[in-house]
């Protein structure tokens, strides 16, 4: 019997909302106990040892969830390999942020992070043919100021890693592009298990390349060897892996079942949860020039979502 194309799913708008929260809920969270934990672990053990416990999970949900996921377990061959692309994609947009957070209060990194969907939207009129319309255009200006307020850009006193989460906007913004369009009939629990696969591979490899450096290289949140682990540090990656299995699939879910340009109005919901987790866990307080930034950028996203 020849095979049959996927049935594109319809949209679910109430649904994909009601996820995007939830999933910014658990992803700022995580965020907020990676930059706590930040001095005890390094990226790639958190990369690794995360997916590690989270893969199993996976599985077994598999097992009950979709029963023909063991025979085609998710769509990577072919060209242009659409599900591999998209992990890369995200892998390359996590380990931008997280080296962000250690330099910066995590207020700050959301922010810039949230510039997201002025990206999604010129994203959108560049690979999928939406105009951008004038409201469009004045939430990207909008946010740009916002950025300038946040960063503070002064001569001598520039942050290079301020530039981190501006670039996992744009990894993530293209993602989920690629979800929507080229990856939208996809298990949301099928591209989960290949994004962790991908942590694996990319946490692996550059493992084995930092153990080739030497000994005063070794050293910082990306060089460092790793750490040995406890129970404590066990429990900590226990709920990292969870954070990561409800942000991956809460993400896929939402943005397969809605336009990134609704959900993106809701994705907004990691900022007011990150300034919230900065002040429990960090006593972080923004100033008043980096909150008007927020709310600058904050409004332009909702701007940018007008119809």
């Amino acid at each position: 019997m020849a095979a049959t194309e996927p049935q594109i799913r319809k949209d679910n708008i109430p649904l994909a909302v009601t996820v995007i929260v939830l999933t910014v809920l658990a992803l700022s969270l995580g965020d907020a106990l990676i930059k706590q934990t930040s001095n005890n672990f390094v990226i790639w053990q958190i990369f690794v040892v995360r997916s590690v416990i989270a893969i199993p999970c996976l599985i077994v949900f598999m097992r009950f969830a979709i029963s023909e996921s063991f025979r085609i377990p998710f769509r990577i061959y072919g060209a242009p390999g659409w599900t591999t692309l998209r992990s890369l994609l995200l892998v390359a947009m996590w380990v931008s942020y997280y080296v962000s957070l250690p330099q910066l209060s995590l207020s700050v990194a959301a922010a810039a992070y949230y510039t997201l969907p002025l990206f999604i939207t010129l994203f959108s009129a560049l690979f999928t043919g939406d105009r951008i319309t004038r409201y469009g255009w004045i939430a990207v200006v909008t946010g740009f100021f916002g950025v300038l307020l946040i960063l503070k850009p002064m001569p001598g006193d520039f942050n290079l890693y301020a530039l981190c989460p501006l670039l996992s906007a744009i990894l993530y913004a293209m993602a989920m592009i690629l979800t929507r369009t080229r990856c939208k009939s996809e298990h949301p629990l099928l591209l989960s298990l290949a994004l962790n696969i991908a942590f694996i591979f990319i946490g692996g490899i550059a493992t084995l390349y930092t153990l080739t450096l030497p000994d005063e290289l070794q050293q910082g949140f990306a060089l460092a060897p790793w750490s040995s682990m406890g129970k404590t540090e066990w429990i900590t990656m226990g709920l990292l892996a969870a954070a990561l299995l409800i942000g991956s699939i809460g993400a896929a879910i939402a943005y397969q079942n809605a336009p990134p340009s609704v959900v993106g109005v809701f994705d907004f919901a990691y900022v007011g949860f990150a300034v919230l987790w900065g002040f429990l866990f960090f006593t972080e307080v923004p100033d008043f020039i980096s909150l008007f930034g927020i709310a600058m950028i904050v409004t332009a996203g909702i701007i940018s979502q007008r119809q």
